[in-house]
């Protein structure tokens, strides 16, 4: 779990043979498992927060391979300066590792290598630092980024970026017959706009712009067999609620292995609330697990018991007693876990691909609203601070968040309709979205516990955010927020998305895949505790 959180992946640990130093391949943290805890508490840490910092992307492990002087000198700097950048969330017992002098020296991985060229440092490290072993490094990144291993489709190199698509001047100084229907000509995109043609996922293009023509024989759908729809449901795209210019926000480029810079345009639309909810919301028996969870401590007078007098009532008492009456023996101040400290943002997604047929009969679209309003009205009838937000996308400058409930609105019928009327299209820009929504709940939460839940059937794509860059980048966004004291949830109700594809998308925070809404009571209070304990760790360490 520590080597969890410090890198902001999920990270195993592992044992080698005695004697062997520490390293790690990306994925897991191999460690002697017969020095002391203390010991292995120290590379661990190293490892996890070289991973965190940047210090083993492939692009500067390629510059070390078959070089182990280099790699020493680079790891004896870069070393220092990992653990630098993550001062706030060590653990006590590896802050003195630290040399500040040497870490002031960089403030880059780059920055680090240059300095190890020069052979101004030496390679002597802490035992604790490990090894770097670059060609396990890069094997294991080749893997990952081919999920599938070989016989995975590898998608052709574009030259220019597909998130070019949806720019205004994206034809400027180009020739308008280039790559007619799928590539990124002015031609292109006007022919696929009249075709509209329905594209899997994984087949030989963008997913296309109607409603889902696809099902699987088995009506069930897989990872595969997702399709998506441009269509824009019920969002009036006329009406922005947050303004005509939109929130901008940074995007991580895995390849590039650094942020493209207010890429991404969050316009907040407001969505129709046409006629009454057509059903009750069920609750599925949610109250009673949420019922402990965010819960906050505060003082309460006139206690049978407690760990102070309560003066007034303690006066009173003596009173009531020289008057000869009976005197009331609550004269005690105690703290109770009581007071609900908790604000919850919901993020609903609404792209096309939730229109594809779920578990038990219906849409996954249709489960994963009912989740949503059972869990909305679950937590507001427990008194928590509550929003509720549906998204979708059509390219970066169009990412769509229709506000169902503000933190400000009544949980009413109005709302609920609202959540009604949201209808499944567009694709899915998934980590503009949780980055909006972390803002919003940052801002507006007003409490000082904030949880986070994102539901959605975890296909992270759109134009020019094909499948790993999306997933990286959605795993960033929640690795952002958790960093910032913000609990993540992500949930995946009626979906049959590969539970591998999930990892990708949600990383190390909390999430669960639900076949069916009746076990959503079951998993749910767990899920939660786990994502709180993650964000008041992150607070306490702040």
């Amino acid at each position: 779990m520590l080597a969890s959180a410090l890198s902001g992946r999920a990270l195993k640990v592992a044992a080698v043979e005695a004697g062997e130093p520490a390293w790690t391949d990306g994925k897991t943290v191999f460690v002697d498992a017969d020095i002391d805890p203390a010991r292995q508490l120290e590379a661990v840490t190293v490892q996890a927060c070289l991973l965190w910092a940047g210090s083993l992307d492939p692009g500067l492990v390629r510059k070390l391979n078959r070089r182990r002087g280099l790699a020493a000198r680079y790891l004896a700097v870069e070393g220092h300066r990992a653990l630098a950048v993550n001062a706030e969330l060590l653990p006590p017992a590896v802050s003195s590792l630290v040399d500040q002098h040497v870490a002031a020296r960089t403030d880059s991985p780059a920055a680090s290598l240059m300095l190890a060229g020069t052979r101004e440092f030496g390679a002597e490290s802490p035992h604790a630092f490990g090894v770097i072993r670059p060609r396990k490094l890069l094997a294991e990144s080749r893997n990952s980024d081919s999920p599938g291993g070989d016989k995975t489709h590898q998608p052709r190199q574009q030259s220019a970026p597909l998130a070019e698509l949806d720019d205004d001047d994206a034809d400027a100084g180009m020739d308008m017959f280039s790559s007619p229907v799928g590539g990124s000509g002015a031609l292109g995109r006007l022919v696929a706009k009249m075709l509209e043609v329905t594209r899997r996922l994984g087949g030989n293009g963008p997913p296309g712009a109607d409603a889902p023509t696809h099902k699987t024989r088995s009506g069930v759908r897989g990872g595969g067999s997702v399709v998506s729809s441009a269509g824009v449901g019920s969002l009036d795209d006329d009406t922005a609620a947050g303004g005509a210019g939109g929130t901008t926000y940074h995007e991580w480029d895995v390849h590039r292995r650094s942020y493209r810079q207010n890429w991404c345009t969050v316009l907040e639309v407001a969505p129709k609330a046409d006629g009454e909810p057509p059903v009750r919301p069920v609750d599925y028996g949610l109250r009673r697990p949420l019922a402990r969870l965010g819960v906050g401590l505060d003082r309460y007078h006139r206690q049978a018991q407690g760990d102070d007098v309560d003066l007034d009532a303690a006066i009173e008492a003596r009173i009531e007693l020289l008057a000869g009456s009976a005197p009331d023996e609550a004269v005690y101040l105690d703290s109770l876990r009581r007071r609900r400290d908790l604000s919850v943002l919901i993020l609903l997604d609404v792209s096309g691909s939730t229109a594809e047929p779920g578990t038990v009969g219906q849409t996954v679209h249709e489960q994963q609203r009912a989740a949503a309003a059972a869990l909305a009205t679950a937590l507001h009838d427990l008194g928590d601070r509550l929003a509720l937000y549906g998204f979708h996308s059509q390219g970066r400058s169009a990412v769509h968040v229709a506000p169902v409930k503000r933190f400000s609105d009544a949980l009413d019928a109005r709302a609920m309709s609202r959540l009604y009327n949201l209808k499944p299209g567009a694709y899915s820009r998934l980590g503009a979205a949780i980055r909006h929504g972390s803002d919003v709940l940052e801002r507006s939460g007003g409490t000082p516990r904030r949880l986070l839940v994102v539901i959605s059937d975890g296909l992270a794509y759109d134009h020019g955010y094909e499948r790993l860059y999306g997933a990286a980048d959605a795993r960033r966004a929640l690795v952002e927020a958790r960093r910032r004291g913000t609990g993540c949830l992500c949930l995946t109700v009626g979906a049959a998305t590969d539970v591998d594809e999930l990892r990708r998308v949600f990383g190390s925070a909390a999430h669960a895949t639900i076949p069916r809404l009746d076990q959503l009571n079951r998993e749910i209070g767990p899920m939660f505790r786990s994502a709180l304990r993650s964000a008041d760790l992150r607070r306490r360490v702040a």
